[in-house]
């Protein structure tokens, strides 16, 4: 995950505010007979977006519409994505029905806002395709029944770089969003799954979980415990995203697993463990060693390393604890965030997925 630096940059719009659009703009041809373009539609905060269509078809007792999705300035893997709704009115009584079309992936584990068998369209999306659906049936005096189809064409290849398979939502995409909007580089996406992934795991009455920073630790922490994929949390750069959770919704043990240099920021203090947020305190790291048996060299390379791993390598070659010190000071700050109800260790890989550094308490 690469970030911008700090600069004006443009918002957009989610998927479930891109089927929302295409809901309401298909729903008004079925009740008129035309589709409105530009479509507007209301968000859960008010705004009042409109939305160009890129294709409509009417006929035969179904109306469809389709938008293109606009992500802004963020690297949403959906940017450009075509996101459809086919309605088609369903029996009377029935009210808002949802299904999946393609694209669009399927609950298969329990422990998600929806129930196993549902289309992975999430509340917040289904709730505004209900009122937009509820909005223009008492505008047009209509009973407000409708099956709504939501596809996404391409979906399940572009939900191989998505944490879906594990979160077990299979055969494509989730439509998100709980504001509609899209913040550039909030992450918002990735901290949802994080949350998705530890609400699975507890409800398949897991004791044992693991976040890792990366490819490398997952695999490596995976491998020490010989865990199954639904315990893995990967929690990329959002140490906090985890602890927090957790705190709210406790696993009782969790494996917190990285590379060096992220761990090092860990326990200094950090949640947020990427680069953007400055590089590793050399000086602080000298500290962690200082008074031990050798550690001249190793404090030595603190103030001339241009990298971390620069000063474990000589900390290794020293027979100096550097990465067991840093792994204590780590789980010492997830501590203070996660409190007394997880049982916290740390582990510490390096760049082969070797085992460098530990600390359970």
């Amino acid at each position: 995950m690469t970030r911008k630096p700090n600069q004006s940059l443009r918002p957009g719009w989610t998927t479930g505010a891109c089927a929302t659009a295409a809901t309401r703009a298909a729903y008004e041809a079925l009740l008129t007979g035309a589709f409105p373009d530009p479509v507007a539609i209301t968000l859960p905060r008010g705004q009042r977006p409109s939305f160009a269509l890129a294709r409509s078809r009417l006929g035969d007792g179904t109306a469809m519409a389709a938008i293109v999705k606009d992500a802004g300035d963020d690297p949403d893997v959906t940017h450009g994505a075509l996101i459809v709704a086919t309605l088609r009115p369903a029996a009377e009584g029935s009210g808002v029905v949802f299904s999946a079309g393609e694209g669009v992936g399927t609950v298969t584990r329990p422990g998600l806002a929806l129930a196993v068998g549902e289309p992975a369209i999430n509340p917040v999306p289904r709730r505004m395709m209900t009122e937009t659906i509820a909005d223009l049936a008492r505008a047009h005096d209509a009973p407000g029944d409708v099956a709504i189809e939501i596809a996404i064409p391409g979906g399940e290849t572009m939900a191989m770089r998505t944490m879906n398979g594990r979160l077990g939502i299979l055969g494509g995409l989730s439509v998100l969003g709980t504001t509609g909007i899209v913040t550039p580089y909030s992450c918002a996406a990735w901290i949802a799954s994080i949350r998705q992934g530890i609400d699975v795991a507890r409800d398949a009455g897991l004791s044992h979980v693991a976040a890792a920073t990366g490819k490398t630790s997952e695999a490596a922490v995976r491998a020490l415990y010989d865990l199954p994929e639904v315990a893995l949390i990967d929690m990329g750069d959002f140490a906090g995203g985890v602890l927090k959770y957790l705190r709210a919704h406790p696993i009782p043990r969790l494996s917190l697993a990285g590379g060096f240099a992220k761990m090092c920021k860990l326990a200094a203090g950090d949640l947020d463990l990427h680069s953007s947020r400055g590089r590793v305190d050399f000086d602080w790291l000298a500290g962690r060693v200082a008074g031990l048996p050798g550690a001249a060299p190793v404090i030595a390379a603190c103030g001339r390393a241009n990298t971390a791993a620069e000063v474990l390598e000589v900390a290794r070659q020293a027979g100096v604890p550097l990465a067991d010190r840093v792994a204590a000071k780590a789980r010492d700050t997830a501590l203070e965030v996660v409190g007394d109800a997880v049982a916290v260790e740390t582990l510490i890989f390096d760049r082969l997925g070797r085992l460098v550094g530990r600390a359970n308490g």
